[in-house]
């Protein structure tokens, strides 16, 4: 196994359990317990995690960003629902730009009995799971690859997003807050979404139960530039009276 390989597993194993021990660590991955130490080391300089006596404890700080594998394997089910619920507001024939959030891979499979679509997207990973749907029009909006992301990010990738009107913008976010409203952990990625919410007549926000009421780095936009916002679960009352508020349609599963 590779060093990378081991990482990510013991990055894996510390989103379920919380924390790891280094000896036990060690037994698994039939390694030194010394090179366990250094991949510790690695997550701990990478910002994911804290260091702790005999091991490491989850670093559950919203600004980090998780790497897009990790991302894409958390809350499965939740990411599920919200891509069914998505599949229906879209239409035959629509255009839609989507994010390069690991939510929106969801989406695009949910997507894929749908008929003369178009899709513009920043996500690698996207551009693959649509490679070989036929009938649609899948369109990369180029720029500079983000490490660890699958994203293309930068002011290319905004300069394609604006010359372009679409009927529906899907994007997701880490953090959703009734003053700050919508926020994302990265700078480059947050203004892209941004922009993909300026170019749609709808703008749809897919975001699991967990965001509610955190926020992270950078704002993506204010509630009330939402028309629609997909959730994994019912909201509390207190969000469901402040979108009604802001004429903001809350859909989830019943």
């Amino acid at each position: 196994m590779l060093a990378i390989e081991r990482r990510n597993e013991i990055l894996e194993k510390l989103q379920t359990d919380r924390r790891v021990v280094v000896s036990e660590l060690s037994q698994i991955y039939n390694v030194s317990e010394e090179t366990i130490r250094r991949d510790l080391e690695k997550l701990v300089n990478d910002g994911y995690a804290i260091k702790s006596y005999g091991g490491a404890v989850i670093n559950e700080n919203t600004s980090i960003d998780l790497p897009f594998n990790i991302r894409k394997k958390r809350n499965v089910i939740g990411k599920q629902k919200i891509a069914d619920l998505i599949a229906n507001l879209v239409q035959d024939a629509d255009s839609i730009m989507l994010d390069a959030s690991s939510t929106a891979v969801y989406i695009a499979k949910a997507l894929k009995e749908k008929k003369h679509l178009t899709l513009i997207t920043n996500s690698m990973e996207i551009m693959l799971e649509l490679f070989d749907v036929p009938e649609w029009k899948v369109m990369s909006t180029g720029g500079v690859s983000r490490e660890g992301s699958f994203a293309l990010v930068g002011a290319q990738t905004n300069r394609m997003l604006q010359s372009y009107h679409v009927d529906k913008a899907i994007i997701s976010c880490k953090g959703l807050d009734f003053e700050a409203g919508i926020t994302d952990s990265d700078e480059l990625l947050a203004d892209n979404k941004r922009t993909m919410l300026e170019a749609a007549k709808e703008r749809i926000l897919a975001v699991d139960s967990s965001k509610f009421g955190t926020t992270a780095f950078m704002t993506i936009a204010k509630l009330r530039d939402i028309t629609t916002i997909v959730t994994d679960e019912k909201p509390d009352t207190k969000w469901l009276k402040r979108f009604q508020e802001l004429g903001i349609e809350c859909i989830y599963p019943e």
